[in-house]
């Protein structure tokens, strides 16, 4: 197995079904269509391995500006399905492209993997803690193919960058730091209001527990509140902690301590806008920053990663508006150079996916590397949410001697259909 396989995984999966041949187009229908799941639509609209069978989404309002990103690629015409029952009960739809709200990631997939669809999730991985490992026992139980959002684990230059980790050029790693600085919005106040027009709140709620609907608790700004979302950790720290748990060649922490609290919104966000938290792996640590309130970034990066030997030094991410690394000697000195040009895009990610759907493969950001990666989200908002430091039992996925803290591992659910057997 040369390196490069090592990197990006090549586990084959047992066969749940006949593999899809090469001459084959993906059957595909993609649920969440406003936001991430339309820059996806435009995106596997343009590749020819797929055909998007199906737009799914509650909200009829968002279903035109999607299918207007799908006909710029092709003339194809998708339908909108609101019920993604309907799409999993049909046997001609090979996978599915999750993109909705944290809190349906993990109800979605269960139901994807037991309708026998291969799942492309968006990230994080789940809402919390408990559904992540449902989600891996579902994909191995099911023989699923399950990707993770997490575009780094394909794009070529963090490839080309771990394999330089890997191969010594920085000596020994000890320690990475990962960074999500960047200016989000003050959302303001707003009152509860009556349910928008052509939106099937209902469902948009699913599992998590019913509240009034409220603008400041929707379309995107679901992000900042427990009943749905994870936080900025979730919803932009988890690819920079994905690849700093990479360079590091780690899987679980065994501690957990910093900080997480509103320092600067005073508006209705529940989820913290500033962050210190530092994972310990024993031999090697990984520390996350995170700042949504300034634009200020750090190292000429928004968002990025440092990786730090002991003969010199990587920084990973978007630099210069092209995504690639460098890599400085002990003295700081600049020795390496690399970018991917605009070659960085996600559309190697969804060729990974579709390739391991015909190969069965394992893809390069499987459901157990995202599971581990997800969770380093969950234990950074459980030290935010607790104020104090924790301690991790890797084997149970608790914390030691924490039930006050562990209760957080999971969420309260309402009956509803799509409510995870065994959360």
């Amino acid at each position: 197995m040369n390196r490069r396989h090592f990197l990006l995984g090549s586990a084959t999966l047992p066969l749940g079904r006949k593999a899809i041949a090469a001459s084959d187009r993906i059957n595909l229908a993609i649920i969440g269509i406003r936001g991430r799941g339309r820059a996806i639509a435009g995106a596997i609209a343009g590749m020819p391995q797929a055909n998007i069978a199906a737009l799914c989404d509650v909200d009829e309002t968002v279903y035109s500006r999607t299918l207007q990103a799908v006909q710029e690629k092709n003339n194809s015409k998708p339908p909108l399905v609101k019920d993604l029952r309907r799409v999993l009960d049909d046997k001609s739809i090979d996978a599915v492209a999750i993109a909705t709200p944290d809190h349906w990631h993990g109800p979605a997939t269960l139901l994807a993997c037991a309708a026998g669809k291969d799942v492309y999730v968006e990230k994080p991985a789940s809402h919390n803690l408990r559904e992540g490992r449902l989600m891996v026992e579902a994909a191995r139980r099911h023989n699923r193919v399950v990707q993770l959002g997490t575009q780094g684990r394909s794009r070529p230059s963090t490839v080309r960058a771990i394999e330089r980790i890997r191969a010594g050029a920085i000596g020994k790693v000890v320690m990475a730091k990962a960074w999500d600085v960047q200016l989000r919005d003050d959302i303001g106040h707003k009152n509860d209001g009556p349910v928008p027009a052509g939106l099937d709140y209902d469902t948009w709620t699913g599992p998590a527990l019913m509240l009034p609907f409220n603008e400041n608790r929707f379309h995107y700004k679901w992000h900042w509140h427990w009943n749905y979302g994870t936080g900025d950790m979730g919803n932009d720290g988890v690819h920079q902690m994905d690849i700093a748990r990479w360079a590091l060649g780690v899987d679980v922490p065994t501690k957990i301590s910093g900080m997480g609290k509103k320092l600067f919104f005073d508006d209705d966000q529940q989820t913290p806008d500033t962050a210190n938290i530092t994972y310990d792996y024993g031999d090697r640590a990984l520390m996350f920053e995170m700042r949504i309130w300034n634009p200020y970034g750090m190292q000429d990066m928004e968002n990025g990663v440092a990786v730090y030997g002991s003969t010199g030094w990587m920084q990973i991410g978007k630099i210069n508006r092209t995504w690639g690394y460098r890599i400085f000697d002990k003295a700081g000195k600049l020795i390496d150079d690399q970018s991917d040009g605009r070659d960085g895009n996600e559309v190697h990610h969804f060729q990974n996916f579709f390739d391991c759907i015909r190969s069965r493969k394992r893809p390069n950001a499987d459901i157990e590397t995202g599971h581990k990666s997800t969770m380093l989200c969950h234990l950074g908002n459980i030290v935010a949410r607790t104020g104090r430091n924790l301690q991790f039992h890797s084997g149970s996925e608790t914390l030691v001697n924490d039930a006050d803290a562990n209760r957080f591992l999971r969420r309260e659910y309402r009956k509803h259909w799509s409510t995870p057997k065994g959360a």
